[in-house]
């Protein structure tokens, strides 16, 4: 017990660290590279912040567990949404980018209904698995090139928001380690987490459905946590913004895509998912646009009410699915 207890201090001071890290590298690699912080959100720092679930649900599913993999994906993207905008909301009010309402959000819901229609058998296979990773390859490339047509006048309105710089950080080699360091920090702090926790929830007796649904969900999106409120503490509210709606993207198209090419057999859906789980993702995605469009901003009014429905979503689980 006191081992456990010592992992998830020393998760919270690596999640801390590594969020810094990465924050203040992407900020600073989006300007030498010239591509705006919120693609850098959407892209660099989204696929980094999402490699914890990618390594949980690839390791269920090798492992035989499809409801940990299933379970993680979709409840880290609930999480993603409600409780990730909500935190960071409540850091400082996050003003919507028209790019995030008018592509990102459609790209997310889209990938959530796709989800939906190719498990409607209750079954994740090979084919669903290599569908989901050519259109996140896709997705990427179209994000890339998108980045490159960014005007000038758009780069030097971020350069202007942007802190001064200082001088150690100011080459890309320098900031790419940074993005390297934060990333390993957050991976590292995060599997510390989930692992102590995941021990207090089976000496409870809990699922591994609804331990992968709340704890491993949650556990593994403690990076974007950490990154998504930073940033907005730091004023980066692109960046914010576009770690939680691209890490919600990769988790679906990348993570499950991913787990149902290793699988042999197919991943199974449980019931539980499939009657409910599924259905308050694929809500809380299209939720997402009308909430955006209202003023396009999350004041911290919206973020209050996002984190209070993720926790009558939590008080529901249990009578989901019973615990061994």
């Amino acid at each position: 017990m006191l081992t456990n207890v010592i992992l998830f201090i020393a998760g919270l001071l690596a999640l801390l660290a590594g969020a810094e890290s990465l924050v203040r590298g992407a900020s600073r690699i989006a300007l030498s590279f010239g591509v705006t912080p919120l693609v850098v959100g959407l892209t660099i720092v989204a696929l980094g912040t999402s490699s914890p679930e990618l390594a949980v649900s690839v390791g269920a599913v090798l492992a035989g567990n499809s409801d940990l993999a299933i379970g993680n994906v979709i409840g880290s993207n609930i999480f993603n949404v409600l409780v990730i905008l909500g935190l960071s909301s409540l850091a400082a009010p996050l003003i919507i980018h028209a790019q995030i309402v008018r592509q990102e959000v459609p790209i997310m819901i889209g990938a959530s209904l796709l989800l939906a229609v190719v498990i409607l058998d209750a079954r994740l296979g090979r084919l669903d698995g290599a569908l989901l990773l050519v259109l996140l390859a896709g997705y990427i490339v179209f994000l890339v090139r998108q980045a490159r047509a960014a005007s000038r006048q758009t780069l030097h309105e971020y350069e202007e928001a942007m802190p001064r710089r200082d001088a150690w950080d100011r080459h890309w080699a320098v900031q790419l380690l940074l993005i390297a360091a934060g990333l390993g920090l957050l991976v590292l702090g995060s599997d510390w987490l989930v692992k102590s926790s995941v021990a207090f929830a089976r000496a409870l007796g809990v699922s591994d459905l609804i331990i992968g649904l709340t704890i491993i969900a949650a556990g593994t999106s403690l990076p974007e946590v950490a990154t998504s409120v930073l940033a907005a503490l730091r004023g980066e509210r692109d960046i914010a913004v576009g770690n939680a709606i691209g890490s919600s993207t990769f988790n679906i198209l990348g993570c499950l895509g991913v787990s149902g090419l290793v699988s042999s057999s197919g991943l199974t859906i449980a019931p539980a998912v499939m009657n409910f789980d599924l259905w308050v993702m694929v809500a809380v995605s299209v939720a997402c646009l009308p909430v955006f469009m209202a003023g396009r901003q999350i004041g911290r009014l919206t973020g209050i009410a996002f984190i209070a429905y993720y926790a009558a979503r939590q008080l529901r689980l249990p009578h989901n699915v019973a615990a061994p």
